[in-house]
Parts: structure tokens; C-alpha cells; sequence
């Protein structure tokens, strides 16, 4: 019809290309403030670590503080921000660069022009002190305000009231507080500096184990009067060893005078050697740091055997040296060396899946479990040959045979004086002997660390040698498992560590151990 008014040819297309306009929008305005926000964090993150890296504070950036945190600039309560491991400093992110140069960190080295040496002011700072302290001054707790509030002294822990704070207390000397034996003052270090001829070695560094060996950490103990430092490990068995090779590297360059003592915090999965020694098999932060020095001063010093592992292949052509261990608490040759085997393997694969304890044992389980089933070590005692003190034993139809150097395996079972009417004489860490005894299977091993059954018990030397005749077989030292061919294992007494042990809590085995030990005495 005439009447009828056509469309312009030109509005569908305008309208299709608001259409894609708004559609590109949409999709391209998310993803635009994601990459602005991303290249925002990245930019802050190079902001902090370039402030991280020239800062004399040793700051950490954390997503979550545990407990109500104000900040040391704007007094502002704080949820995430970053802390000084050094002082206690806690900031939030925006005033981290402010908090960096108006505060100063604590000073392990005096300046060399300090007027005075032998005495130190306290370094007071503001807010976030334990709920727990009370104020040197009034005797009241410290820090109970919800706000940045109250003073800390960082060397001996004192806390003081704002309103209680004088300016006798700024100017008073400190005296180290309660753990003054555990810290090295400032004033000695500088003093130190002055006297050695080696000006390079610089005292005022920080040292993280995760980057430097222990053994430069260790070097500390030789600016100490003889035979005064206890050092503390927090960790696993493992960590505990790989201490003791840097403090035998100590003796090595003739530095035994200044050999420390070593204690323990359990942080590992097994932690058999802190058992041993009286620090328990866990610590899940339910003893305050506090009370954990205090132990660790009031512990005793002890020796520990350590002794030496040497595995050599068999074959006329075999030109390697051989393998050589050092060994803490024990070696052991089958079922419980496939399971430590296995739980090595794909924690290498993927670690950060391996990180909770209760985890790892879970894992331990689902291997001893399967190893029930197919049984990989069995007729052990046909592929092996088993001397001690160069006497060879006849062995039963075994699955695995382990040597003992403490009193518990397998974290917490103690092997050698197991249960039952039958006594025998407590494995000893120091006594230069080890115990050896054989397991009938992974399900024994779990009948035995539930105390339904004991291990076969073979036999006590000072050297143990066991001879691989023929198959494949998994061995570990101390949790450091491989497969091994046909080799002699030899084991051998090396060395002694001094260790700490603590005797303030004892578990029913200890008890019952005691016990039994002192029956037997009285009816001889």
C-alpha cells in the first residue's frame, strides 16, 4: 500500500551495532577491572618486597591475624597487613612504608660509638601486647582495651600501662628478663666485633636455615663462653639430624668447646627421638612459647649415640663407594621401609599435599593396609643373612627386621620392652648397644602399636650386620627410604651428640617401664 511507511534501511543496522557495542562491554569491562586489579596487586606486592627487601625488619605479610591486631601507625584495628618476626611490630598494608621508617627494628649489634656496652635501654613498643601480662608498674593487665594500647619491651617481655609509662622506665637499663640465659646481648656481639681481627663475618644478619645451612647459624656458638648454648629445633626427626650433621661438622674443625646442647619441639609426623627425650610426640601450640623455654633451661644434658650405616653393593665391578648414613633412631629393612618407600615417593610428586599430620599417618595407613594384602616383603628371612657382633642368627619366617637405637618407632611404640609377664632391660640411647628386632608383617606392626602383640626379639650388639643375598628390598634410615639391591649393611657406633632431655611429664609407658624394672630388682 502507498500509505504504508517502508523502514529505513540503515535502523536494523544501528540498533545490531548497539547490540554488539553493549555486548562487547559487558564482556570486556570484567576483564578489564580484573586486569587492572591484578596489575594493582602486582604493583603492591613489588611495593612490598622492595620495601621488604632494604628494611632492616624482618616483615611477613599475613591474610589473617589470629587475635585483634592494631595497627602501629593509624591505631586502626587490622585484619590482614604484615608483622615483624623480629620485634612484633604489626601494621597495616598502607602504612607499612611509614611504619618502616618511623620505627626501628631491634638491634642485635650495638652501634660501634654506643657510649655504653655493659648497659642496654628497654625498646618499648606500643600496642598488641599479651592479654596475659601485667604492668611492672600497678601490677593490672596490660592490653585488655579494645585499641593500640600499652607497652611491650621486646628483650625482656615487661609491659607497662600508657598512663603508668615514665620516663625513668625509657632511660632504665634492661636486664633480659626471664630467659636473660637465652639471649645474647647486644653489647657482647659489639664487643666481639672490636676484639676479632676477621672484620668481614657481619653478626647483625638474620639467619634462615631455609637458605643458608645450619652450620653458618651454628658459628654463633663459637663467640659464647665453652659449653654454654642450647640451641632448639622445631621439627621433625629429620630436621633434628640434619642439625646434628652441621653441629658433627663443628667437631670436624675442632670446635667441640662450643659443641651445643640440642632440644627439641616436635613438629614432624613420627617425632620418636623428642618422645625419646622427653619432649613428647606433638606440639600443636598448646604449651605457651614461654613455658617451652622455660623447659628447654631447665632440661638436662645427655648423650646421644649416633652411629653409622654403611651400605655396599655387591659385584666384583662395582666401582661406587659406598652409601653411608648416619643414624639416630633406626634402620630397618622391610615392611615399614616400603610404607616410609611409598609415602616418600608421591610426596615428592606433589609436596604441598603432604603438609598436616593427620594426614600423612592417614596416608602411612592406606599403605600398611595394602601391604596386608600383597605382602612384598615376605620370606625375608631367606633372602637375608643377620650377624651381630660377628655371630650369625638363625632367623624365623620374618617380613622385616629393624635396629634400634632409642626406645620408641613407628610414633610412639616402644619395641624392645614391649607388654607381657616377660621383663627385659630399657634400650638405652646412650649405652652404645642396639637392639634388634623382627616383624612378621605390616599387620603385626599395626598388632604391635596397639599393643596386642610384640616384635621377635633377636638380640643386642654393638655392630649389626646384615647381608641382602639376592631381590630387591626397601630399607630407610630415620625416615630416608630407598629400594636397595644385594648389598651388606654394616652399623657401627660413630659418634655422641649432647641432647637435652626434659623429665617434667612422663607418659604411662615410661610409668610402667619403671615400674617393671623395679619389681625385678626387688625380687633379685
Amino acid at each position: 500500500m502507498e500509505g504504508e511507511k517502508r523502514p529505513e534501511p540503515y535502523s536494523g543496522l544501528f540498533a545490531d551495532g548497539h547490540l554488539v557495542l553493549w555486548t562487547l562491554c559487558s564482556v570486556l569491562l570484567p576483564v578489564f577491572i580484573t586486569c587492572w586489579c591484578s596489575l594493582q596487586r602486582s604493583r603492591r606486592q613489588l611495593h612490598r618486597r622492595d620495601i621488604f627487601r632494604k628494611s632492616k625488619h624482618g616483615w611477613h605479610d599475613t591474610d589473617l591475624f589470629s587475635h585483634p591486631t592494631y595497627c602501629c601507625v593509624c591505631a586502626q584495628h587490622i585484619l590482614q597487613g604484615a608483622f615483624c618476626d623480629c620485634c612484633g611490630l604489626r601494621v597495616d598494608e598502607g602504612c607499612l612504608k611509614k611504619a618502616d621508617m618511623r620505627f626501628q627494628c631491634k638491634e642485635i649489634v650495638l652501634k660501634p660509638d654506643a657510649k655504653a656496652l655493659d648497659a642496654m635501654p628497654h625498646h618499648w613498643i606500643r600496642g598488641n601486647v599479651p592479654l596475659c601480662s601485667c604492668c611492672v608498674v600497678c601490677t593490672q593487665q596490660c592490653g585488655s582495651q579494645p585499641k593500640l594500647c600499652d607497652y611491650r619491651c621486646i628483650w625482656c617481655q615487661k609491659t607497662v600501662h600508657d598512663e603508668c609509662m615514665r620516663s625513668s622506665l625509657k632511660n632504665e637499663a634492661c636486664d633480659f628478663g626471664e630467659f636473660r640465659n637465652l639471649i645474647i646481648p647486644p653489647s657482647y656481639l659489639t664487643s666481639i666485633n672490636q676484639m676479632r681481627k676477621d672484620k668481614k663475618t657481619d653478626y647483625a644478619m638474620v639467619f634462615d636455615v631455609t637458605k643458608t645451612p645450619p652450620i653458618k647459624a651454628l658459628q654463633l656458638c663459637t663467640l659464647l663462653p665453652y659449653h654454654s648454648a642450647r640451641v632448639l629445633v622445631c621439627g621433625g626427626d629429620g630436621t633434628v639430624g640434619w642439625v646434628l650433621d652441621a653441629v658433627d661438622e663443628m667437631k670436624i674443625k675442632g670446635q667441640e668447646k662450643y659443641i651445643p646442647q640440642v632440644a627439641v619441639l616436635p613438629l614432624g609426623t613420627g617425632n620418636d627421638l623428642s618422645n625419646t627425650l622427653g619432649w613428647g610426640t606433638s606440639y600443636t601450640g598448646e604449651i605457651p612459647v614461654a613455658q617451652v623455654l622455660r623447659n628447654v633451661m631447665e632440661a638436662d644434658g645427655i648423650k646421644l649415640d649416633r652411629w653409622k650405616v654403611q651400605v655396599t653393593n655387591k659385584g666384583y665391578y662395582n666401582l661406587r663407594k659406598p652409601k653411608e648414613f648416619t643414624m639416630n633412631n633406626y634402620f630397618s629393612v622391610g615392611p615399614d621401609a616400603l610404607m616410609a618407600l611409598n609415602f616418600h615417593a608421591h610426596r615428592e610428586k606433589a609436596p604441598s599435599l603432604f603438609s598436616s599430620r593427620i594426614l600423612n599417618k592417614a596416608v602411612y595407613l592406606f599403605y600398611g593396609t595394602k601391604d596386608c594384602l600383597v605382602q612384598e616383603c615376605k620370606d625375608l628371612n631367606k633372602k637375608v643373612e643377620l650377624e651381630l657382633d660377628g655371630e650369625r642368627v638363625e632367623l624365623p619366617n620374618l617380613e622385616g627386621i629393624i635396629v634400634l637405637n632409642i626406645g620408641y618407632w613407628g610414633g610412639g611404640c616402644r619395641l624392645w620392652e614391649g607388654m607381657g609377664d616377660e621383663t627385659y632391660p630399657l634400650a638405652r640411647h646412650d649405652d652404645g648397644l642396639l637392639e634388634v628386632v623382627g616383624v612378621y608383617g605390616s599387620f603385626h606392626c599395626a598388632q604391635i602399636q596397639v599393643k596386642l602383640a610384640n616384635p621377635f626379639r633377636i638380640g643386642q650388639a654393638h655392630t649389626v650386620r646384615l647381608i641382602l643375598k639376592c631381590s630387591m628390598m626397601p630399607m630407610q634410615v630415620d625416615g630416608e627410604p630407598w629400594a636397595q639391591g644385594p648389598c651388606t649393611v654394616t652399623v657401627t657406633h660413630k659418634t655422641h651428640a649432647l641432647m637435652l632431655s626434659f623429665s617434667g611429664e612422663q607418659t604411662d609407658d615410661d610409668i610402667s617401664s619403671h615400674s617393671d624394672q623395679e619389681d625385678v630388682k626387688d625380687t633379685e
